[in-house]
């Protein structure tokens, strides 16, 4: 998908990286923020580039899809200049590039935090904050940061997750800025994490993501949609957004899907990826347009 012109454009990122590294800093400092986090629609639409740094690079039947930096910085470029996208949530690394190119000016921007719990390793859940802290979220002038809390009951690795997430939402909270929790109950099957979307799973993991940190004020939910979702985001009132997934095999139904969840009151947007990012035909600008359309 990469075009010619902007290769150039992400070869020379390397060359300001090598020579002026307080480039990034200062492109950070220029940002022109926008002063609400919701659009004028009353919905927040992000678009999730955060994955690389968990070691998770396959985008639907492509294995290494998002290991392809330069397509992929396109791609995110291309979703934030589709009217109704309202920013991204990214590692520092892809936050960085996105701020040298000039992309994240009047954008919500969120930087993901936990990315140590690598995707596959005997220590998934123990997900260390290994990417932004609340401190440098602040620094960057960014608007909020995202954490995965996947809850096992059966590895004591869970607690200290769940400790740092509870002291990173009181950090950005302390900042005034979000703190977007993805909450779980995860299993390992065959040796891998896999999480459970019951209904009564996701309840218990918005409950107990609900009430992390010393404050909640700042505190918004990202979920996925799974059956009965009224019954299951009336376990709290904090806003919600819903959570893309991977790339659907039927792409109506999803949307279908994101639309009927979309009408709670508690649900304020959308986060999505590889759907997005990666769609059947690779038609990145149909695909966010569409999502667009659904949120109203």
């Amino acid at each position: 998908m990469i075009t010619e012109a902007f290769a150039e454009r992400v070869a020379a990122l390397t060359e300001v990286r090598a020579s002026r590294p307080l480039a990034v800093a200062e492109a950070a400092a220029r940002r022109v923020r926008r002063g609400t986090l919701l659009g004028p629609n009353g919905r927040l639409m992000i678009v999730a580039a955060d994955h690389p740094a968990r070691g998770s690079l396959g985008a639907g039947d492509r294995p290494l899809a998002m290991a392809d930096r330069p397509d992929l910085l396109e791609r995110v470029c291309l979703a934030l200049s589709r009217p109704g996208v309202d920013g991204v949530l990214a590692a520092p690394d892809v936050i960085e590039d996105l701020l040298l190119l000039g992309a994240l000016d009047e954008k919500v921007v969120l930087g993901s935090m936990n990315r140590g719990g690598l995707a596959g390793s005997a220590f998934e859940i123990d997900d260390r904050f290994t990417a932004y802290d609340a401190r440098a979220i602040a620094a960057r002038r960014l608007d909020g940061g995202k954490m995965l809390l996947r809850i096992d009951e059966t590895d004591p690795a869970t607690a200290r997750t769940l400790e740092s997430c509870a002291r990173a939402v009181s950090e950005l909270a302390g900042g005034g800025l979000m703190a977007l929790v993805e909450p779980f109950i995860s299993r390992r099957v065959d040796g891998r994490v896999r999480n459970v979307l019951t209904p009564e799973a996701m309840t218990r993991a918005i409950a107990i993501a609900a009430g992390l940190g010393t404050t909640s004020a700042y505190t918004w939910l990202k979920v996925p949609v799974v059956e009965d979702m009224e019954r299951v985001l009336a376990a709290s009132t904090l806003p919600a957004l819903l959570l893309g997934g991977e790339v659907p095999d039927d792409p109506g139904a999803a949307l279908a899907r994101w639309e009927r969840a979309l009408r709670l009151p508690t649900v304020k947007g959308l986060v999505a990826g590889r759907s997005l990012l990666y769609p059947a035909g690779d038609d990145v600008a149909g695909a966010v347009d569409a999502a667009v359309e659904v949120l109203g």
